[in-house]
């Protein structure tokens, strides 16, 4: 029921609570003004397990709903796929983007603009990890020594899990990866990716180094059982892109806004959350690159 008067002080406490769980971000509007304006819907690509997902999103959604003045609601994804083909069909007009599904979106949704990275993501890297089992040592450039071994990726559209470390294995041995390995997969996302690794179903993956440093830290890898052989060059990758329709909805200016409230955001907690020191401006040239090697891999329509 929409009440006319705003709640006490404990009553509000209680609708943040449960807005969180719905995935919902009501927090800063009065009832009247919340039955009113439309919401602004985001996603983003699921490359973790999807209860850390929840959980780091709805604080975003509180926190833009908070900076924006308008409703915020956060919608999980099922694949990297579906969060562009939502994206294309206006069911979420913000996401958190990979490289790749950043310029995937971007392509379908002519006018769509990259706003802001990470302060690390112009420079990102990926891990190649091994099962100790392999016995492989750390390698500071691609060696014979992994031919033959099993090997998988994240997902097919991931930049880091896919992209860019099947570019640099092509780059290196002028081959498919089917040609290097006796066997390639893809895992879906980065934590299963560790998963796989770990439990030996997999000689070898590639992984999001932030995902699994923060698997590291959170003593959610045994180390004794899986580690780094290969860290890959430097490349762009994550983003946060909107439909550049969304000021028919929300008025002139609002990706400004939005761009804005990103660049401000300083809590140490929401941070940790993607896990990023800060936000910086972005521009959809940033991920050119990211683009060129995706059509000389024929990942792109």
């Amino acid at each position: 029921m929409i009440r006319s008067k705003r709640p006490s002080a404990s009553r509000w406490a209680a609708k943040i609570a449960v807005a969180a769980i719905a995935t919902t971000a009501f927090f800063s509007l009065p009832a009247e003004t919340q039955a009113q304006q439309p919401t602004l819907t985001f996603s983003a690509i699921p490359n973790q397990d999807e209860t850390h997902l929840l959980d780091r999103f709805n604080k975003i959604a509180a926190y833009l709903s908070k900076e924006l003045g308008v409703q915020v609601k956060y919608v999980p994804m099922k694949s990297y796929a579906a969060a562009v083909t939502s994206f294309r069909n206006n069911h979420v007009q913000l996401a958190w983007f990979g490289g790749m599904t950043g310029v995937q979106a971007r392509i379908v949704v002519p006018g769509s603009v990259a706003i802001v990275q990470g302060e690390e993501d112009p420079k990102f890297v990926s891990y190649m990890i091994a099962n100790s089992a392999t016995r492989l040592k750390e390698m500071k450039t691609l060696d014979n020594s992994i031919r033959g071994k099993t090997f998988t990726f994240g997902s097919k559209a991931s930049t880091s899990g896919r992209l860019m470390p099947e570019y640099f294995l092509r780059q290196h041995y002028k081959e498919y990866p089917e040609k290097v390995f006796s066997r390639v997969g893809f895992s879906g996302d980065h934590t299963k990716t560790i998963e796989l690794v770990e439990s030996g179903a997999y000689d070898i993956g590639v992984v999001d180094y932030t995902v699994y440093n923060a698997a590291v830290k959170n003593g959610k890898v045994d180390t004794k059982k899986v580690s780094i052989i290969w860290t890959s060059p430097p490349y762009p990758d994550y983003n946060w892109s909107i439909r550049g329709d969304v000021e028919k909805t929300f008025g002139p200016g609002f990706i400004k806004k939005v761009q804005d409230a990103f660049l401000k955001m300083k809590d140490p907690e929401l941070l940790s959350a993607f896990p990023r020191k800060s936000f910086i401006a972005a521009s959809n040239k940033d991920f050119q690159i990211v683009e060129d090697n995706a059509r000389k891999l024929k990942l792109l329509d």
